[in-house]
């Protein structure tokens, strides 16, 4: 945009504010009304120090000036299922800028019954493709960017390129420890979430840390625990919920991470168990 144009846009803004909030409505005409997307009208509005609309309930935990540091945020989240689906609908609508999808599989019946992105109607598509068509629909102001391919240690470097947090999502523990050491190695913050049954956990790796100690006895077996415990509809939104909270905190600075410290959440007796490790220290590769 050229100095006129962006006066303009900036004078549209605050005339259609509502006090330091402005309208959904108010957001989309910019967008059309000076060929701008609607991720453009809204960085230009958090800069001004107006909320989107949308985000009005959060300004009591998150401020304007935060909530333009979660719109220029980059999150990877691999894995597009049970955790994955939770991950991108909560980051999405709490007002992630940039979201990348990545998932190499398609929607099977069995996931019908704890996948938040799967149905009837979505049965042998991408999850990935799914994942951005809802991205898309919940929060339109979200650049959202499918990837249908798996992770890898040799695809792990071009996939999480950028990256300001990266979400585990993954159901198998092979690919969770190449996860954990590619983050590890380019200095990537990662949550790390895994769900089985009634259980689930969560920890937080951050630049210079290695966690891989703490899924490195479960390398024996590829889908770990919820092949033996299945999983309920319940458990994955728990433990995605903490994920976010944790990443929300990490882009943001703010509060206490998980860095450190596990929890381990048992839905069947409702207790939540923190367990505490030493450090281990990040090797260069």
């Amino acid at each position: 945009m050229n100095t006129n144009d962006t006066v303009n846009l900036r004078v549209f803004l605050l005339e259609e504010a509502r006090g330091d909030l402005l309208p959904w409505a108010a957001q989309a005409a910019a967008a059309e009304r000076f060929s701008l997307s609607l991720a453009e009208v809204e960085e230009t509005a958090l800069e001004m120090g107006l909320l989107p609309a949308r985000y009005q309930r959060n300004r009591e935990t998150i401020s304007t000036g935060q909530q333009l540091q979660l719109f220029r945020s980059r999150v990877v989240v691999i894995g597009c299922g049970g955790l994955g689906g939770y991950l991108i609908e909560e980051l999405a609508r709490l007002g992630v800028g940039e979201l990348v999808c990545i998932d190499p599989d398609v929607f099977e019946e069995h996931n019908l019954n704890r996948q938040l992105l799967s149905a009837p109607a979505a049965l042998g598509l991408a999850k990935v493709e799914v994942a951005a068509a809802r991205v898309r629909a919940v929060n339109p102001a979200v650049t959202v960017s499918p990837r249908k391919a798996a992770f890898t240690r040799d695809t792990g470097p071009e996939l999480l390129c950028g990256a300001t947090v990266v979400m585990d999502g993954l159901d198998n523990f092979p690919a969770r420890i190449e996860l954990i050491e590619t983050c590890r190695d380019m200095a990537i913050p990662l949550v790390h979430g895994a769900i089985g049954g009634w259980y689930g956990r969560v920890a937080s790796q951050l630049p210079g840390d290695d966690i891989s100690h703490l899924v490195a006895g479960l390398q024996g077996t590829a889908k770990g625990v919820e092949a033996t415990f299945g999983n309920p509809s319940f458990t994955p939104a728990v433990v995605a919920s903490l994920q976010v909270a944790e990443a929300c905190k990490i882009i943001l600075g703010q509060g206490h991470t998980l860095r450190h410290r596990l929890l381990f959440i048992n839905l069947l007796d409702m207790k939540v168990e923190e367990i505490r490790f030493r450090p281990t220290p990040a090797v260069s590769p």
